[in-house]
């Protein structure tokens, strides 16, 4: 399109959850709610319009087995966006995915730098690797390196003990918060079990990752504290296989992983009855292929959260909860058209009619 030329958007803008106008404009990749004089290049697009969607838990630039090359990750972000994921938290990659900052047909993502976790409790080539009286150092490191979070691995196996367990001691995690803290940076954790939970919330976590261990104990804790949870339920679908694989050497991790799967919506229902904020993410990047936020929402309404609450956690709120704008006036123009009302049936979120980035049709 030419320079004056703009993207008339109508039909149903949804603003907000219960704001919705009838049109918005794009005028120089941004939003405008009123119609500019003098367009020379008018094109339309109609239907139900959100914010771009938001996966809060994605991998770019990771594989199962490590960093992947540059292609492999554009092709990642490319998947998301044209999934309608426009926005995305990077929760942990060994990959430096700066480049896609320049790039402004890609998604825009908020970086937690490369995970780190305690001496062989990760998988390997995911993390950096440290002890305890190192975990200070790092978490400075990354905190520098990312956009404003910091990725720690609060359990894993121990191979000792045959089950999951959590990697650092109290006041380890505290201290470490407290320099993330310091540093302008908040602080998020990979959890599966129920016993790194407390420690991490009472030392000042921000959010918990999977968070399948939550109980009746430790939700009026979380809920009190306002931590967050990214219960990446798609991917939690998967631990009746893992636990297949590994029962002939870890019979009692596999049943424990079992039985966090069997009541995974039941966590997620009571998490977010008792005032849990939670947010859509898919683990994607791992072992999970991209694109997959629109069913993480369809797992949230699975598991019992009303749908305009579930759409809410991968768009209007969470954007607001990473500093990102939705459909105000002004803000980058990130969008997704669809056919029908995503309030009424979140099902159609697997089928963008129209994907807007930065004022662009990209697909």
């Amino acid at each position: 399109m030419s320079e004056r030329a703009v993207l008339h958007v109508k039909g149903r803008v949804l603003v907000g959850p219960e704001e919705v106008r009838d049109e918005l404009w794009v005028v120089g990749g941004r939003i405008s709610y009123d119609r500019p004089t003098g367009a020379r290049d008018v094109r339309t697009v109609e239907g139900w319009v959100l914010p771009g969607l938001v996966d809060a838990h994605c991998h770019v630039g990771l594989d199962r087995h490590g960093a992947v090359p540059e292609a492999v990750a554009e092709k990642q972000a490319l998947t998301d966006r044209d999934a309608g994921a426009l926005l995305l938290r990077d929760a942990g990659s060994p990959s430096d995915t700066r480049w896609i900052d320049d790039r402004d047909d890609l998604p825009k993502i908020v970086r937690a730098g490369r995970h780190i976790a305690r001496t062989r409790r990760y998988i390997r080539g995911y993390a950096w690797e440290v002890e305890p009286e190192d975990l200070v150092a790092y978490v400075a490191q990354e905190a520098r390196r990312g956009d404003g979070w910091v990725k720690l691995v609060g359990d894993w196996i121990d191979r000792d003990l045959g089950d999951l367990s959590a990697c650092w001691p109290r006041g380890a995690v505290e201290a470490a918060i407290a320099e993330a803290h310091r540093l302008g940076a908040r602080v998020t954790a990979h959890c599966f079990a129920e016993d790194s939970l407390r420690d991490l919330v009472e030392a000042g976590i921000d959010c918990v990752e999977h968070a399948t261990g939550l109980t009746d104990e430790t939700i009026p804790l979380f809920a009190e504290r306002g931590v967050a949870i990214v219960p990446t339920l798609v991917n939690i679908a998967t631990f009746p296989e893992l636990a297949d694989g590994g029962e002939a050497k870890f019979p009692r991790w596999s049943a424990h992983m079992r039985r966090l799967h069997e009541r995974r919506y039941d966590t997620v229902r009571s998490a977010h009855d008792a005032g849990i904020p939670v947010f859509v993410g898919t683990d994607a990047g791992g072992t999970l292929p991209h694109g997959l936020a629109a069913d993480e929402v369809a797992e949230l309404v699975k598991a019992g959260i009303p749908p305009v609450e579930a759409l809410a956690a991968g768009t209007w709120a969470a954007r607001k909860w990473l500093g990102r704008p939705g459909l105000e006036e002004g803000a980058p123009a990130d969008l997704v058209v669809y056919a029908s009302d995503p309030r009424a049936d979140v099902r159609v979120l697997t089928d963008p009619r129209r994907v807007v980035l930065n004022g662009r049709v990209v697909g």
